[in-house]
């Protein structure tokens, strides 16, 4: 199984998406890959965002050795599940993608605890730390479910 976390600059919500989904594939013994990129490329090639590295660390989570990259149309070639943090993301990976975009292959990651509900991870770039542990909190829950249902 290969899993891909996409948000908008990779540096906030899919760096931490790609990091607890690390921890638990080795922590369940599971021959599976994750990676996660960004639909923007204001960020390529920075790590993420202080913030979501303190708040990963908090949790025993390293994510300081990441590198934000812009997601690409081959990516439907790479991976088997890719997994937007929001519905702009979508949008976004349709018009980068465009005839390559595979819809079967998209979900929204909330949708996994919430079938059907099309809910928005809140990107936290724009406020305080709390934002960060919220985030983190949704995040981690559907990494879970993610596992439970395609273990």
């Amino acid at each position: 199984m290969k899993i891909l976390m996409v948000c908008l600059g990779n540096i906030c919500r899919s760096p931490l998406a790609e990091g607890i989904m690390q921890q638990k594939i080795q922590q369940m013994g599971l021959d599976w890959e994750v990676d996660s990129a960004g639909t923007n490329g204001y960020h390529v090639g920075e790590a993420p965002h202080r913030l979501s590295q303190k708040v990963a660390r908090m949790h025993g989570i390293d994510i300081s050795g990441q590198r934000a990259r812009k997601f690409t149309p081959s990516d439907f070639d790479k991976f088997d599940k890719i997994y937007a943090m929001a519905s702009d993301v979508i949008d976004e990976m349709q018009w980068i993608a465009r005839n390559k975009f595979d819809a079967s292959k998209v979900d929204l990651l909330m949708n996994e605890v919430y079938p059907g509900s099309d809910m928005d991870i809140p990107d936290p770039w724009y406020g305080p730390e709390p934002g960060y542990h919220e985030v983190f909190d949704m995040i981690d829950k559907a990494c879970d479910a993610v596992i439970s249902k395609y273990k």
